[in-house]
């Protein structure tokens, strides 16, 4: 598994941008593998954000990001998705996707087996 997430930028508050995390090794890991997003601000400890289950039927949120982000994948396309909308300063971080060995994720990252590289999210108010 190798992970690539992309889409990260800066934006003002209010905006929005669309993550990307692709894993350009092995579709069959990715397929059946939930997957999720952590973010880690400066200073601070890595939190989790969102994750996705291996079909795509089940998702769980972070309370700071409920009704705002919404993720999303794509088996076919080995790609998981983070939409984020109505960004606040408060959602700048280091965004970074993850791979679970099991079928449904969850908040805590050691679940995590696999770790992209992460990508910059700067919200200006």
């Amino acid at each position: 598994v190798q992970l690539q997430a992309s889409g990260g930028g800066s934006v003002q508050a209010g905006g929005s941008l669309r993550l990307s995390c692709a894993d350009s090794l092995s579709r069959r890991t990715f397929s059946n593998n939930a997957m999720g997003w952590f973010r880690q601000a400066p200073g601070k400890e890595r939190e989790f954000v969102a994750t996705i289950s291996w079909r795509g039927d089940r998702t769980d949120y972070a309370d700071s990001v409920k009704g705002r982000f919404t993720i999303s994948r794509d088996n076919a396309k080995i790609s998981v998705y983070l939409q984020m909308n109505s960004l606040k300063p408060e959602d700048t971080a280091v965004y970074y996707c993850a791979a679970s060995l099991r079928s449904y994720g969850s908040s805590r990252g050691e679940d995590y087996r696999y770790w992209g590289q992460g990508t910059q999210v700067t919200v200006s108010s």
